[in-house]
């Protein structure tokens, strides 16, 4: 898998349980990137997976009014 990411970037400590890193670095491994720019995908993926069900979620009757109003 060949990914593109940053390569400056500033950085901060996060502090994470002991397996949890550990398949972090896993997960780094396999996809032949840094913890750093595997944390980042994974945050990017979490974002648009909640974009994805706010986009899912149902109308409200405000929106849909909106969407049916009379333009003319």
């Amino acid at each position: 898998m060949h990914l593109h990411m940053l390569i400056c970037m500033q950085s901060t400590s996060v502090r994470i349980d002991t397996a949890t890193h550990e398949e972090l670095k896993r997960l780094a491994s396999e996809l032949g990137t840094s913890i750093g720019d595997t944390v980042a995908l994974a945050v990017r993926r979490l974002r648009q997976e909640h974009i994805g069900k706010e986009l899912r979620a149902p109308l409200t009757s405000r929106e849909t009014r909106w969407l049916d109003a009379d333009l003319g």
